[in-house]
């Protein structure tokens, strides 16, 4: 019994590293460039759309209505994406929540 002892003591830490990871990732953001730069997206760590910024000469004076609503279509994707991944993911792992009591998966 000690090795299963080790076994989820290794696996709880394992969870604690993975749940620190992806809060540090949340945090992280990255810029995405196009049209020589005419076009410029930055995401946040889970792929949230944190900015938009569209050049004014590509459309005039509405480039801030498109842009905001470039942002809402963006989240709402997203989230709409993030719920079916869940969903996905609950049922391919449906069965294993029993297999190591106290392990929670990770999403």
């Amino acid at each position: 019994m000690k090795d299963l002892g080790k076994i989820m003591r290794q696996a709880q830490e394992m969870q604690a590293k993975m749940q620190e990871v992806q809060e540090k990732a949340e945090n992280v953001t990255a810029d995405g460039v196009a049209g020589g730069g005419m076009v410029r997206v930055t995401l946040k760590g889970k792929g949230e759309l944190e900015s938009l910024d569209i050049d004014p000469s590509l459309m005039g004076d509405d480039a801030e209505i498109l842009e905001d609503l470039i942002k809402a279509a963006h989240a709402d994707a997203r989230a709409r994406l993030d719920e079916a991944v869940q969903n996905t993911m609950k049922e391919a792992t449906s069965g294993l929540e029993g297999m190591l009591p106290g392990f929670k998966m990770p999403f």
